[in-house]
């Protein structure tokens, strides 16, 4: 890792001679949302692995940064209070205590003197800061915009919080909603989030989901007039070739001249330019409406049925004049280029099938150059990332700091009056008109304009859990600094953070819109490098015993503190560690955990009840020092499992044979296991001697009574008793019944044993 943190601060002309003298080492794990349920095996799984990596460090003389947090702010404490009758500000307090013993007790070597919470005002006026300065710099804005609603829990949902048209929450089927939102716009930093990640040392995987979540396409964008009108319908396509086998345009529901249509025409016909038929427009709003209760994932199936109603419109094909019918489906999806797409059903197969249900042509004609295909539109490039909707119409989140005023519009909050405080309220559940809750309190809403000081009213809308995660690995670098976010001084001292381990499920939204904070702190001169992460580490999951995922309601939930208090931190620790590869998917197992305890206990005992030698016997020497650098390189690559693995097998093969040992080499058993085991003991982590890592081994026949029977490889300096134990244990069925009489070793070349 070192030599990665050399190169980035290197390469960005910053601290050359940084790691010369002082080893710094930023290791970030999640912190963790503190609901009701406590921690779970999958927050200990990772914590624990963090933990023995981090104390592994410690060991080698890095001066290492290893803080936790609490991503406080959310609906699932602002629905446990509200069921509970509680104020989220008291569950949320109760919660964090719950995990910080809970942590504790895994003997967890947080930095706990950089310990944040995003609910507590001192962390949150830094978040709200940071929008003020996305507001003044013209990235965010507020617009009327389409959104996923559900109606049980009163909130408006992210697409990937609404899974087969029902809320991921409750399971309650999802409407659309047309909402006033603030928005901010993250698609100005769409490319830059692309080429930065050439400077980090992600995964290949990671990178991948990173560049297809923002997905950059180039094409062309193209206009085709509507018939009869001033209006125009613009698509943009990456096939622009195809434009003369181009025979219809198909709008997303969500389109803007859809819902203009709607609006438009629902007046006296004399008002409605287009003047479409009144039955026409009671159709495209019946199917706007069932294409509202659909997720986006179902509407992208390509085998699905295909569904849509026509609006009476054309539009005109600029390469030949044709017209072209303007239908109306859910499979063209609004997050996509313009959500208007131009039909080639000759060389698309969904297009076909929607050709053929609604008896629309299909022709084939021969495409065009690309230089020539561009006459018709302008080179245009699409992306399938969206503008950030950053707000949310709940309680339990940080006040947006934005005031409204019928003279002057939307101003900030001056800076000396944040942190705008939530207010603690006995009334804070959801509305049923789609308002904050907020929007009740009166006395808090009516403030005066900060620019010409008549009556102006506050923002209600609270700020998305994202708001509070995307920055604090910042404020650990400073959390008491109440003049700036982060000093200079400390971002210079730390960043880039060296590795950051989490969920695969967060390696797209919750990484690009903290990469894209980041980036834009960046640009204002307020941090030191491009890029906030070096290396993300994706961490494993625990199923539980029955091969499934963890949940109350399946009852296969494991709770940490009751194996710790069944079996001791040091047991479950080292289990979690020997289940398997730090990236896979596990299965929980208390007998396997058994054999760890064994094993744990075992080794104990040995190193309180053996008696040390002063003479180095070379046989240990080479299997601790081989111990040593084997443990190394795992820790280094997180293969903790096979790490435990090997001192299982050296200190067994100590055991077995009853060696004698030094106090070094009891120093060196005790030093590679501690980080397993949470050993707070300043111990250094031991270096092999090279000289023992250099083994010259042979292949020595072993006969029975003058007789060859098999060969056994051993090093040239074993020992001759152990030797001889085990080519014994070779050749016991050609034994049998008789007696060995005489044990002959000739070193180097051969073993014979004679029988009577």
């Amino acid at each position: 890792m070192v030599s990665y943190r050399v190169y980035f601060i290197v390469k960005y002309g910053e601290m050359k001679d940084k790691m010369k003298d002082k080893k710094n080492l930023y290791v970030l794990v999640e912190f963790p949302y503190p609901s009701g349920s406590g921690l779970h095996m999958g927050h200990t799984f990772s914590y624990v692995g963090a933990d023995v990596y981090v104390r592994f460090k410690r060991m080698q003389g890095f001066n290492v940064l290893f803080p936790i947090g609490w991503d406080a702010f959310g609906l699932p404490t602002e629905n446990y209070a509200i069921k509970m009758k509680k104020k989220p500000q008291e569950v949320t307090a109760e919660n964090i205590s719950m995990f910080k013993n809970q942590m504790k007790k895994l003997k967890l070597s947080f930095n706990w003197d950089r310990e944040i919470s995003t609910a507590d005002p001192r962390y949150y006026r830094w978040t709200q800061w940071i929008f003020i300065k996305l507001f003044e710099q013209g990235l965010a804005y507020k617009k009327e915009v389409p959104i996923n609603w559900c109606p049980a829990c009163k909130i408006g949902l992210a697409n990937e919080e609404v899974v087969a048209g029902k809320c991921e929450r409750c399971g309650t089927e999802v409407v659309k909603r047309r909402v006033s939102q603030w928005i901010v716009k993250i698609t100005n930093y769409a490319d830059k989030l692309i080429e930065g990640l050439q400077e980090t040392d992600f995964e290949d995987k990671i990178k991948k989901a990173q560049i297809n979540w923002i997905g950059k396409s180039t094409g062309a964008l193209i206009k085709f007039p509507i018939s009869n009108s001033e209006f125009q319908i613009e698509v943009f396509t990456t096939r622009p070739d195809t434009l003369p086998s181009a025979t219809f345009l198909v709008l997303a529901p969500e389109h803007s001249f859809v819902s203009d249509l709607i609006l438009q025409c629902s007046r006296p016909s004399d008002d409605c330019a287009l003047k479409i038929k009144s039955e026409t427009i009671e159709n495209i709003r019946k199917y706007v409406e069932q294409a509202g209760k659909k997720s986006d994932f179902e509407r992208g199936e390509l085998n699905k049925e295909k569904t849509g109603v026509f609006t009476g419109l054309y539009a005109t094909n600029p390469f030949n004049g044709q017209l072209m019918p303007i239908w109306i489906s859910d499979f063209v999806l609004d997050s996509y280029g313009t959500g208007a797409i131009m039909s080639v059903p000759s060389q698309d197969q969904r297009d076909r099938e929607f050709a053929r249900k609604f008896n629309l042509p299909i022709i084939s004609k021969p495409n065009l150059d690309m230089k020539e295909a561009l006459k018709y539109g302008q080179v245009f490039t699409s992306y399938h990332l969206r503008d950030w909707i950053f707000s949310r119409q709940h309680y339990w989140g940080e006040p947006i700091p934005m005031i409204y005023c019928d003279h002057c519009g939307w101003q900030t909050v001056p800076e000396k009056q944040l942190p705008v405080v939530l207010p603690e309220v006995g009334f804070y559940e959801p509305t049923d008109t789609g308002e904050s809750p907020l929007s009740k309190i009166t006395d808090w809403i009516d403030t005066t304009c900060p620019k010409c000081g008549n009556k102006a009213r506050r923002e209600t809308d609270t700020m998305p859990n994202w708001a509070g995660s995307d920055w604090y690995f910042l404020r650990y670098l400073d959390p008491f600094n109440e003049k700036e976010f982060c000093s200079l001084d400390k971002a210079r001292e730390w960043l880039p953070v060296d590795i950051y381990i989490g969920g695969d499920e967060h390696n797209t939204l919750h990484l690009l819109y903290s990469r894209f904070i980041y980036k834009f702190l960046f640009d204002l001169g307020l941090v030191t490098c491009p890029e906030p992460y070096l290396k993300r580490l994706s961490h494993g999951v625990i199923l539980g015993p029955d091969n499934q995922r963890m949940s109350k309601s399946r009852g296969n939930v494991v709770v940490p503190d009751q194996m710790v208090d069944r079996y001791g931190a040091d047991v479950v620790r080292m289990y979690l560690m020997f289940m398997g590869p730090f990236n896979s998917t596990m299965i929980w197992n208390e007998k396997a955990l058994m054999g760890v305890k064994r094993f744990w206990d075992k080794f104990q005992r040995y190193l309180n009840e053996v008696k040390m030698t002063t003479q180095n016997c070379s046989e240990v020497e080479a299997v601790v020092n081989k111990l040593i650098e084997e443990v190394t390189n795992d820790l280094e690559k997180f293969k903790f499992n096979t790490a435990i693995a090997k001192i299982m097998k050296a200190f067994k093969k100590i055991t077995n044979y009853q060696l004698p040992i030094t106090k070094r080499e009891k120093e060196i058993l005790l030093a590679v296991i501690a980080p397993f085991v949470g050993d707070d003991s300043q111990v250094v982590w031991p270096k092999a001697d090279k000289k023992y890592l250099v083994t010259k081994t042979v292949y020595l026949p072993i006969a029975v009574n003058g007789k060859v029977r098999d060969k056994i490889k051993i090093d040239q300096k074993t020992n001759k008793n152990i030797v001889l134990l085990q080519a014994q244990k070779i050749v016991n069925k050609w034994v049998g019944d008789k007696k060995i009489v005489r044990k002959i070793y000739v070193p180097g070349k051969m073993i014979n044993f004679v029988l009577r």
